[in-house]
C-alpha cells in the first residue's frame, strides 16, 4: 500500500521544502522535505551549508531523498497497523509517522488495532508539541476521520549558512503537478526495440509482408 497522490501532496505541503541543510524547531539538522539523519543517509549535519548553486538540482535532490524516506515510513505504518485501512486513513498515518516517528508506540495505533477508529482519530492530538504543530495534527486527524485533504502550492524556502530558514517569503512555489512529478520520480524510459539482424526495413519490409500474404493465400 502506498500514499495516494493527494496524500503525498498534503505531506509535502506540511513539510515544506528547503533545498539546503537547516535547523528545525528542535535544533535538529534537517534537509529538503523534513529529512533527518534518523531516516537514513544523507546526514544533513555533514552537507554543505547554505543554498545550492543550482536551485533546480537542489529541489530534485530533496525529492530524491524524500522518495527513499517515504518508502521506509510507509512500510513502518504497515508493520504497526494490523487492521485494513482506507487510502485516506493510510495517508494520514504516514503523514503523522513521517513527522513524529511514533507510529509503533502511539496510542492512536493501539486504538486503531483494537477497532476503535473514533479514539484513534482523537489521539492524533496527543502529539501536539511544539504548539506550532497543532494545525498539522488537526489536519491529519480530519484526513483520517473524514478524508479531508488540503490543497495548494508547495513552498520552497531559502536557508542561510547558519541553518536559519527565511520563512518571510518563499523563493518559489511548485504547482501540484510539478511536485507530484518530482515526488513520484522519473518515468521509466520505454525500451528501444531493435529489428532482428538482417530483418528487412522500410519498403523492403512492406514488400516482404505482401509477399508473405500472397504465399498464404495461394
Amino acid at each position: 500500500m502506498h500514499m495516494t497522490d493527494r496524500g503525498l501532496l498534503a505531506l509535502v505541503r506540511h513539510e515544506g521544502l528547503v533545498p539546503g541543510p537547516y535547523l528545525d524547531v528542535k535544533q535538529v539538522w534537517t534537509f529538503g522535505i523534513g529529512h533527518t539523519a534518523a531516516a537514513g543517509p544523507p546526514d544533513p549535519a555533514t552537507m554543505p551549508r547554505g543554498m545550492p548553486a543550482d536551485l533546480d538540482a537542489g529541489i530534485r535532490e530533496a525529492f530524491r531523498v524524500f522518495r527513499a524516506d517515504l518508502a521506509r515510513y510507509e512500510a513502518a505504518v504497515l508493520r504497526a497497523v494490523k487492521v485494513p485501512l482506507a487510502p485516506h486513513e493510510f495517508d494520514a498515518l504516514v503523514s503523522f509517522h513521517y513527522n513524529t516517528g511514533g507510529i509503533a508506540k502511539a496510542a492512536l495505533t493501539r486504538h486503531l488495532n483494537a477497532g476503535n477508529r473514533v479514539a484513534a482519530a482523537d489521539a492524533f492530538l496527543n502529539w501536539r508539541r511544539p504548539a506550532s504543530i497543532v494545525p498539522r495534527r488537526e489536519a491529519e486527524r480530519d484526513l483520517f476521520r473524514h478524508g479531508r485533504y488540503t490543497g495548494g502550492t508547495i513552498p520552497v524556502w531559502s536557508v542561510d549558512r547558519t541553518g536559519r530558514v527565511d520563512f518571510s517569503r518563499p523563493i518559489r512555489r511548485l504547482t501540484e503537478d510539478e511536485a507530484l512529478a518530482l515526488a513520484r520520480g522519473p518515468s521509466p524510459t520505454p525500451p528501444v526495440i531493435k529489428p532482428a539482424p538482417n530483418a528487412p526495413t522500410g519498403w523492403l519490409a512492406r514488400l516482404a509482408a505482401l509477399f508473405s500474404t500472397l504465399i498464404r493465400r495461394a
